[in-house]
């Protein structure tokens, strides 16, 4: 009747022992034959045919079309895929996939591991080096912009997660355009998005508009973990794959410890930025975060010269570009080993039945912002087409038990890294605190103060006729005292206060000492004139160092543990390595009980942070080998979205219980890190799995 019978599987492909036997019809075969190399080279290399003659394309090596339309008809009549079952092409789809899996995996094998991938390597670490970069720009840079910008400290929560959540949107909406216009593109997108408004949020100047920069910039980075991973990935062997992933992994160390030195040598450096007037004032913390966007930019210009992703492109059925790709990667390995003359004997790879239907729509159709939103809208439902692919029967168990180990990650381990900074600066102003000089009932008068009064409380004292003059108060109260007659000129301060006090003819020129900062005080006859404008930063000792070396610090003191998880990744796997890494962590974690003081506090971050990093490296490698090629970015996106969400959880739980109790935030990671650690140990092992 016409109807082909989908349970005959035709005689062209056989399974015997876990290989694919095919016919002498072109196909590539992993198999050492005798005179295969010779008569490839012959074939191929030559560009001759029986007669001497060249045809357009037999110099690259891709078939004659002759030779396609026969061995097409070898295969017998096919039915119209308009007149067949959906049912029957997505069949049809997977058994290709499934034959494409294993012929990739031998074409990658004959590829070899080599100066390509190690020089895709580079181009893809500085983007991950940028991801790192970036989770850390704002944490360094409050402490001046806040002062730059008059941030209450709403504002600066606010501007401490704005990043996170667009990297959380980034993720899922970039990882599944990944998955339908391509890695290479995409990854591309992501770059320039990050890198335009990380360069334009240096010179904004109003808070609002600073942070839809790095609302908008935190969505461009937030697209590159996903694609990084899946386009790499795409390039190794099975044997190479978990092991090379994880030594990618170290570029998110780099890039914190590049962030943190950076700003350590920038940014208590006022004097490097210049004015524009009164009103634009271009401080050393905008030049730190130019910095920061420098390997985003080398990334982007250097991802120019790199090609598609060859997976991605025999997915969507673009055989002779992806050939192309692979003899390119496979010619580029062999010279750099020494051996020019080994020929690339593959000649044609096998393209999974392609079942979505594309209709290019012409020119003459509607305006030109139809077209587009046409295709935007078009291309939109496919990338949530995919995302609910990954919750079907197939996947998911696995989408939902990654889920959980992602978040409880993310929770705990983004969590402590705010929590460890806070602690450790508590503790300063605890020990900052203890230190504070008490004046009682002292006499002032006729006495110029030009100099520097700090951490200083002064009560029931009496000033008369004294001078303020270009001076700094920095933490200091006047409680209960009498200023008669006094002057202030030129007076900057911080944190600093009048409780209760009488203030008789006094003159306040060009201060900062505002309305505010006069608790429950009676003013008579005195004048407040040319009060300071804007915010200021008092002290270089604002920034302090020991933040900057506690998260360069944290950021080096997972190098080991990158070491170690790179070289027993193939080897333990990647469930183990997850499980062992959380609960090693969680034990950590109990540990800061005892942690009080800067000292105990800093060796228990680094060696939590040590600890935990094994299990991050095995979440990337088993994320990616997890899922098919046309739902990998989509699916790594939508878990690391859901990272980015309980990173914006730990970071508001954590922070909340600073100085009140530690009890909480550590059994709270601690929980996570247990509960996840196990859940993990359920997930499927992949290392001996072909890339699908």
């Amino acid at each position: 009747d016409g109807y082909r019978n989908t349970n005959q599987v035709p005689d062209d492909y056989r399974y015997q022992d876990g290989n694919y036997d095919a016919p002498n019809d072109g196909y590539y075969r992993g198999g050492d034959e005798p005179g295969q190399e010779e008569d490839a080279q012959s074939d191929v290399t030559e560009g001759h045919d029986e007669d001497d003659e060249v045809y357009e394309g037999e110099y690259q090596g891709i078939p004659h079309p002759d030779d396609i339309k026969e061995k097409q008809k070898k295969r017998g009549p096919a039915m119209d895929d308009e007149y067949r079952d959906r049912a029957d092409l997505m069949a049809e789809r997977m058994e290709d996939e499934e034959q494409l899996a294993h012929q990739y995996e031998n074409i990658i094998e004959e590829c070899g591991h080599g100066r390509f991938q190690w020089t895709l390597f580079f181009v893809l670490g500085l983007a991950l080096m940028a991801d790192g970069v970036e989770v850390f720009v704002v944490g360094f840079v409050l402490p001046s912009a806040e002062k730059d910008m008059c941030l209450s400290s709403s504002n600066k929560g606010m501007l401490g997660l704005i990043v996170y959540l667009g990297m959380m949107v980034g993720a899922v909406l970039l990882g599944g355009l990944a998955d339908k216009l391509g890695r290479k593109q995409c990854l591309i997108i992501s770059l320039a998005i990050n890198a335009a408004f990380a360069f334009l949020s240096s010179f904004v100047q109003g808070y609002g508009f600073f942070l839809f920069c790095r609302l908008i910039s935190g969505l461009g980075i937030g697209g590159t973990l996903p694609i990084v991973f899946a386009y790499f990935s795409e390039f190794l062997s099975r044997e190479k794959r978990g092991e090379h992933l994880s030594w990618l992994c170290m570029f998110w160390m780099i890039g914190g410890i590049y962030a943190s030195a950076m700003a350590w040598s920038i940014i208590p450096h006022y004097g490097w930025g210049f004015s524009m007037g009164t009103k634009y004032h271009f401080h050393s913390w905008r030049v730190f975060v130019l910095v920061c966007a420098l390997p985003c930019i080398a990334s982007l210009v250097a991802l120019k010269f790199m090609p598609e992703s060859p997976r991605f492109l025999l997915e969507i059925g673009k055989h002779d570009e992806a050939w192309m790709i692979l003899k390119q990667v496979h010619d580029t390995n062999m010279r750099a080993k020494g051996e020019p003359e080994r020929v690339f004997t593959v000649s044609y790879i096998k393209t999974p039945k392609q079942v979505d239907e594309f209709i290019e729509i012409q020119s003459s159709t509607g305006t030109w912002y139809q077209r587009w939103l046409v295709r935007i809208t078009t291309t939109l439902k496919q990338v949530w087409d995919n995302v609910l692919y990954c919750l079907t029967a197939q996947y998911r168990m696995n989408t939902l038990m990654l889920a959980v180990v992602w978040f409880t990650m993310a929770l705990s381990y983004y969590g402590l890294i705010v929590w460890f900074p806070d602690m450790i600066r508590y503790f300063q102003d605890e020990a900052y605190e203890s230190r504070v000089k008490i004046f009682d009932e002292e006499e002032v008068s006729h006495f110029t103060f030009n100099f520097t009064l700090e951490n200083q409380i002064h009560r029931n004292g009496e000033y008369r006729n004294d001078k303020f003059i270009g001076m700094k108060f920095k933490e200091v109260r006047f409680e209960d005292s009498l200023f008669e007659d006094c002057y202030f000129e030129d007076v900057r301060s911080s944190e600093t206060f009048f409780e209760n006090c009488t203030i008789i003819s006094t003159v306040f020129y060009n201060t900062d000492l505002y309305e505010h900062k006069f608790i429950n005080c009676r003013l008579i006859n005195s004048t407040f004139m040319k009060e300071k404008e804007g915010c200021h930063i008092d002290f270089e000792e604002d920034n302090d160092f020991l933040i900057y070396l506690v998260s360069f610090l944290g950021s080096l003191s997972v190098l080991p543990g990158n070491i170690i998880s790179a070289l027993l990744m193939d080897k333990i796997g990647r469930i183990k390595m997850i499980g062992g890494s959380m609960l090693i962590s969680a034990v950590c974690c109990f540990f800061l009980f005892f942690g009080n003081s800067e000292s105990a506090m800093i060796g228990w971050q680094c060696l939590f942070c040590g600890a935990s990093i094994a299990a991050w490296n095995a979440l990337d490698v088993i994320t990616v080998e997890l899922y098919p090629t046309d739902k990998r970015a989509t699916a790594f996106g939508i878990l690391n979205g859901l990272c980015k969400f309980g990173a914006i959880l730990g970071n508001s739980i954590f922070s909340s219980f600073v100085g009140i109790t530690k009890v909480v935030p550590i059994l709270l990671a601690s929980s996570a890190l247990v509960g996840g650690g196990l859940l993990a140990l359920r997930l499927p092992e992949t290392r001996e799995q072909v890339l699908m």
